[in-house]
């Protein structure tokens, strides 16, 4: 260890007492804190801790929470220099627990007052074991994560205990997949040295799951899914003391960006018999301590901080003098599989030593209290019962004495029941909305500050006029040649390059497509607003609880599409949250309810999110969910939830929606499956015109792998009611001159791979519908009926528009004007009829003028 000076350490000590935050430096020299200096950091952290417990309503409490522990394979894909748990198969009975031993375990556990069943596992061994993949073929699971969630189910239902997963290293799709069955999950972070990871002989090295970045990005989504998720550090393991800082600040950057760090372990290194760091010394319990207090430091009042008991020989109350409020998972059944020569303590010893150090101990469960009271979205819906069941409603802490027995898990049934404000779609336009913001605004969305240090400060740079000029020469002879730097320069056109822009688009337009200015006679129907995925840029999306709340009954969407059909309409495009008490079945019961209703209605319907919730829902692959929704009547998707299609923007402007390779393996298997989609941009909020220019050439080469896309649809931002705007992190939307450029450079870019380049008259003005359309737009989308998503942001361009009124807005450009089919084809003349009859709008929807 490096040593610092005895004024550096006090200065930092200083900054500590007056509440100063610490940089990584800073909490690097208190780490080498030690005696004395010790003593006085142990203060401080302390003095943290007691606040934060204060703060919480449980003053002088110390949390355990009672388990058994499962370890449902010791076979594991990685090799650890450390771990004694990951084995070989030739020294296993078998290669996973079966059923049986698991709820022999759970039993055992339920009947010595258990409430936590704790699943250990090695990371994805049948990547590395053929005994383990064969194991899992004759039993009929796809992957290991498939008997992992089978198995929780199992234990929720015959023995009431709550599972914590602790499967390694997961995907955002695994943990949609994960989260109906278990109230918490964790993954220790461990360190963020990549010397650890990369250099041979290190600890981490030949692991792939041990990668640091892989394991923030567990962390992350982990946050950005709304799972109560614990993490930490495991100290002594060859890291430096500035690798020990800086692993703690990046788990603070989490916890404070998305809330979902329920507790952080600080766990020392114990050198184990028959491994490769057998000969290395035990972390120091005092080395141990002071980055306890550090952590506490770091990561303020209201992260919880846990040292293992089993593991501090008899220096409880040192441990908890450096800040913990919690001893994490004990067992009276099971050893420690990943620590066995380290026994737990016996939880009367333990409450005992706690008691002598000044603590109540009291247990909790396996998902931590401010959760448990939190409710949604933290906890699904599917485990509200079997937490209940075990927990204080006021507290939130463990019922001690409650009775463990098993409850079904089952998918929500009767979401389909009307509720809340089911008018919005006509009253958005009348009386408006409630309120400008939902009342959590302040937590649902994560902490607004951490959010703002996501931002690029760099802006879309300005472009000389011979750097404008120059890429002008090359669209016009190379559209689809154009370079990044060269799009990027075209946005930057105004005036007369800004004409020559959009007339090198519209020529393109042109030959493409021809002349004809095309519609569609659709209706919108969102059929709840209901949903707690926490898109920031979102004004949609409310509580179940909160005034503008509404869901369908599949009556009421089925009487929607008939009064569609009586009026022309070829199309019905159905979008709507993320409802966590829709069933299983919700979206194929939808499309149903339309077909049988209006057989020959296109059934335009769910975006790659919904794609996503549905087949976890249901425990599908996303091909076997697409192709039952085929069957079930979806026609073709919409290719939203795209907004910008890079993670570094999409980590900004939403939090849990799905990342840019899931929105990208959802519409390329629905291009496979035969479902055509449509594809989209939303910009001008927290992006660039890079990221602009990316998103498009990105678009153009799936369409170029795929061809499944019918159109590109650009919609600006809308900011008025938009909570990242409102919370000063977003700008109001693109300008006028970026409209007009980006739906040319759309034109030029894609010139030959998407015929058909929409603009949203709901976002725009018709005056820049007007503009757009001369340059490089030939679509101009649907008459809708109701639009309720850009009217809850605050567009002022109502919720539909009459053929009339789309046919007044292009006439300016003595174009013609054509109404088609979703797939760009003709309607049949009873369709032309009843369209012509009722202007392409129902009448229910129709604005009331007052009498004269």
């Amino acid at each position: 260890m490096s040593l610092v000076s005895d004024s550096a350490l006090r200065r930092a000590l200083a900054r500590a007492r007056d509440g100063k935050t610490l940089d990584v430096t800073e909490a690097a020299v208190l780490l080498h804190a030690r005696d004395e200096h010790l003593d006085t950091l142990l203060e401080h952290a302390s003095r943290i801790r007691d606040a934060g417990l204060a703060a919480v309503g449980r003053e002088g409490v110390i949390t355990y929470s009672r388990k058994v522990f499962i370890p449902l394979t010791r076979l594991c894909r990685d090799r650890c220099g450390y771990c004694t748990f990951a084995t070989a198969p030739n020294k296993l009975p078998a290669p996973f627990l079966s059923p049986d031993e698991v709820l022999e375990i759970a039993a055992q556990g339920a009947a010595m007052g258990c409430k936590e069943a704790l699943f250990t596992l090695g990371d994805r061994p049948e990547d590395r074991w053929h005994q383990a993949r064969e194991w899992l073929d004759a039993h009929g699971y796809d992957d290991t994560l498939s008997y992992v969630r089978a198995m929780a189910i199992r234990v929720l239902e015959e023995t009431g205990l709550l599972p914590h997963l602790n499967p390694g290293v997961l995907s955002w799709r695994d943990l949609q997949r994960l989260k109906p069955v278990a109230p918490s999950m964790g993954m220790m972070l461990e360190t963020t040295s990549r010397r650890l990871f990369e250099e041979k002989g290190a600890a981490h090295y030949g692991s792939p799951d041990k990668d640091p970045a892989v394991r923030l990005r567990v962390l992350e989504d982990a946050g950005r899914s709304n799972v109560p998720f614990t993490t930490g550090i495991l100290i002594g393991i060859g890291e430096t003391i500035e690798d020990r800082a800086e692993s703690i600040f990046a788990i603070r950057r989490v916890a404070r960006e998305y809330g979902g760090v329920q507790e952080v372990i600080v766990q020392n290194f114990r050198a184990k018999p028959d491994t490769a760091m057998r000969g290395l010394p035990d972390a120091d319990l005092q080395e141990l301590a002071a980055t306890i207090a550090v952590a506490r430091l770091v990561l303020g009042p209201r992260v919880r901080l846990q040292a293992p008991p089993n593991l501090v020989d008899a220096e409880y109350e040192l441990m908890i003098r450096a800040g913990i409020d919690d001893w994490g998972g004990v067992s009276p059944l099971t050893p420690d599989h990943v620590n066995p020569e380290r026994p737990w303590p016996q939880i009367d010893d333990l409450a005992e030593r706690t008691g002598e150090a000044g603590f109540q101990l009291r247990e909790r469960l396996t998902i931590y209290p401010e959760y448990v009271l939190a409710g949604e979205p933290w906890l699904d819906p599917r485990l509200f019962a079997h937490v209940a069941a075990l927990a204080d409603p006021v507290t939130g802490l463990a019922v001690e004495d409650a009775v463990l027995q098993g409850r079904p898990w089952q998918e929500p049934d009767g979401g389909f029941a009307a509720s809340g404000r089911v008018d919005l779609h006509v009253e958005v336009d009348t009386t408006g909305r409630t309120n400008d913001r939902r009342d959590d605004f302040d937590n649902v969305y994560g902490d607004w500050e951490a959010l703002r240090d996501r931002l690029d400060p760099a802006a879309s740079g300005g472009h000389t006029p011979s750097e404008v000029r120059a890429a002008l020469r090359r669209a016009e002879a190379d559209p689809a040649g154009l370079s990044e730097a060269e799009a990027v320069a075209l946005l930057s056109a105004d005036g007369g390059a800004l004409d020559e822009l959009a007339r090198i688009a519209d020529d393109l337009r042109a030959r493409a497509v021809g002349d004809e200015v095309t519609y569609v006679v659709n209706r919108n129907i969102n059929f709840t607003n209901v949903c707690y995925t926490g898109c920031r840029f979102c004004a949609f999306a409310q509580r179940r609880t909160d005034a503008d709340a509404y869901t369908l009954s599949l009556d009421q969407v089925a009487d929607r599409a008939e009064e569609a059909w009586r009026a022309g309409a070829t199309e019905v495009c159905m979008q709507g949250g993320i409802h966590p008490d829709l069933p299983g079945t919700a979206y194929f019961d939808l499309a149903k309810a339309v077909k049988a209703r209006t057989p020959g209605m296109h059934v335009h319907a769910f975006s790659p999110m919904e794609v996503i919730n549905g087949a976890s829902r249901t425990n599908l692959s996303i091909e076997d969910w697409l192709h039952a929704a085929k069957e079930a009547g979806v026609d073709s998707l919409p290719g939203t939830a795209a907004e910008i299609l890079d993670d570094d923007v999409r980590w900004v402007l939403t939090k849990g929606k799905l990342p840019t390779k899931e929105w990208i393996d959802v519409i390329t298997t629905a291009h496979r499956v035969g479902i055509p989609t449509t594809s989209t941009m939303m910009y001008g909020h927290v992006d660039t015109h890079v990221h602009w220019v990316r998103h498009i050439k990105l678009i153009r080469r799936l369409q170029e792998e795929s061809g499944g896309f019918s159109e590109f649809v650009l919609l600006p931002f809308v900011h008025t009611s938009s909570p990242i705007y409102l919370a000063g992190v977003a700008r109001p939307g693109p300008t006028a001159q970026e409209n007009r450029a980006v739906h040319a450079l759309a034109r030029i870019l894609l010139h030959g791979a998407i015929s058909n380049i929409q603009c949203s008259w709901v976002k725009l003005q018709d005056d820049l519908c007007h503009q757009v359309l001369q340059g490089g737009v030939n679509d101009l989308g649907g008459t809708l009926m109701e639009e309720t998503i850009s009217r809850m942001a605050g567009s002022e361009n109502g919720s539909y528009k009459t053929i009339s009124e789309l046919r007044a807005m292009v006439e300016l450009t003595g174009r013609p004007v054509r109404q088609r089919t979703t797939e760009y084809g003709r309607p049949d003349g009873e369709r032309l009829a009843a369209s012509a009859a009722s202007d392409g709008v129902c009448q229910s929807v129709r604005r009331v003028l007052p009498m004269a």
